[in-house]
């Protein structure tokens, strides 16, 4: 439980896990944008 309390109590901690899970939701939403047009490319 220590870790959400410091989430939630830390703006440091807050706005690095917000940046990675950005950079990650980018990330997971190009593979797909690449594979899908691989997969349609005739």
């Amino acid at each position: 439980m220590n870790f959400f309390e410091m989430l939630v109590n830390d703006p440091v901690v807050f706005a690095a896990i917000t940046g990675l899970a950005i950079l990650l939701g980018i990330g997971a939403y190009y593979i797909y944008y690449f594979i899908s047009h691989i997969k349609n490319d005739e």
